[in-house]
């Protein structure tokens, strides 16, 4: 295999790039309309002209994958596991904590989750709760996936529970093994694996078999990957990291990959301060799917009336989405490093790509000039456009063709 399609499956497009793995060389792009009734369409439409070679893709197809965690603790447990969803490249629809009742369960329900992830206590301490919890949603309507991150000792009765309520269980460590030790790489694994088997597997996509032979992650899970990259080849340079801004039609996503505070990395204190690769979703921020949503955001940001362009409407989906990124670090507490101390900013998405470059220019002075926060990032930070749309290529490559990843994305660098 010389060449590959690297094709994003998003809620408006289907994105290409044929890509030389070898070299990394971006060989050509194309794109097609995504086919909602059956997405497998749209990549062969967009991947006409490649000429059949072999598809690896990523997908947020409507939406991407609908996620709740119901946690013990809202500051402990429930954030946990909510970190361990985002990294997963998930969009967190609903976070419940405590003991489920019955009108927890109704808003659950109306959450429309595609997996719930279930956490609560470390290991070897409370079970009272975890247990109660799983019991709840074993006898609720509906068969949601569960990913099961819990309590280690009750983790085999919790999920007998859980199964014998109709619910498929995927069980992994537990995201807070211990007090102040965050640990959500085995249940962000389960997530995936749970996208991959029961979204892409199932027939909410498309029926072809085709689409899970192809699909290998969460589009947000692939570019985060990419960016991992890019940040890798900066520190390489000993230049400051990386804030990427990527409006979608459904959702806007912010990936921060700064410098890590060298004495958060000795302590691995990731439970009590900012997380080293993270990712907010902001899921009212779509400028197709959620314009309704994105002004009444944006008023509430207290932004200027929103014009009808497209550029208009994305510029206010990365300001407002830029905002609420530094908030949400602060809210994480002191320690590590924050977007504030990137050297580059890159913007992503069909609205930036396909805009002009003095229209761009305009934007990206009024983003550095923003003094809701957004400011803080941009003011004097190197400002790029991934006008070639590689970040998700790169992320798609980067397990087995690093190589590959690293030249995709060295033009950005």
């Amino acid at each position: 295999m010389s060449t590959v399609a690297c094709v994003d499956i998003g809620s408006t497009y289907t994105k290409a790039a044929l890509v030389d793995v070898a070299t990394g060389e971006l060989l050509a792009t194309a794109q097609a309309p995504t086919t909602l009734d059956d997405v497998v369409r749209g990549v062969l439409a967009a991947t006409a002209g490649f000429g059949g070679v072999p598809v690896r893709a990523c997908s947020s197809a409507g939406g991407g994958l609908r996620l709740a965690v119901v946690g013990y603790e809202q500051l402990i447990s429930a954030e946990a596991g909510h970190r361990a969803a985002l990294s997963a490249g998930a969009r967190v629809v609903h976070v419940a904590a405590g003991r489920l009742d019955d009108a927890a369960l109704v808003a659950l329900a109306a959450a429309r989750p595609d997996v719930v992830l279930l956490v609560g206590g470390t290991d070897g301490g409370d079970t009272a709760v975890l247990t109660h919890n799983a019991g709840a949603l074993a006898g609720a309507d509906g068969s949601v996936p569960v990913v099961l991150a819990g309590n280690a000792h009750v983790a085999a009765e919790v999920a007998a529970v859980l199964r014998a309520g109709g619910h498929p269980v995927t069980v992994c460590a537990n995201v807070l093994p211990d007090i102040g030790e965050l640990a959500p790489d085995e249940a962000r694994a389960g997530i995936r694996a749970v996208f991959l088997e029961h979204v892409i597997g199932g027939d909410r996509l498309s029926t072809d078999p085709r689409l899970r032979q192809w699909v290998r992650a969460v589009t947000p899970d692939a570019v985060l990957d990419g960016v991992v990259v890019l940040a890798g080849l900066r520190a390489e340079a000993d230049v400051p990291g990386v804030v990427v801004l990527d409006v979608g039609g459904a959702t806007t996503d912010v990936y921060c990959v700064p410098d890590l505070d060298p004495e958060q990395a000795a302590l691995r204190r990731e439970a009590v301060g900012v997380p080293a690769h993270r990712r907010t979703v902001e899921g009212d921020l779509g400028v197709h799917h959620a314009v309704a949503d994105l002004r009444a955001a944006a008023r509430a940001e207290g932004l200027p009336p929103l014009a009808d362009g497209a550029l208009a409407l994305g510029e206010a989906a990365a300001t407002v989405a830029l905002r609420r990124h530094l908030r949400a670090e602060a809210a994480y507490g002191p320690g590590g490093a924050s977007a504030r101390g990137v050297g580059l900013v890159v913007l992503s998405g069909g609205v930036f790509r396909h805009a002009d470059r003095t229209a761009r220019n305009a934007v990206v002075a009024r983003l550095g000039g923003d003094r809701g926060g957004a400011g803080g990032v941009l003011t004097g930070t190197e400002v790029a456009v991934d006008d070639r749309y590689v970040l998700a290529a790169a992320g798609l490559l980067a397990g087995d063709h690093p190589a590959a990843a690293r030249g995709l994305v060295s033009r950005l660098a």
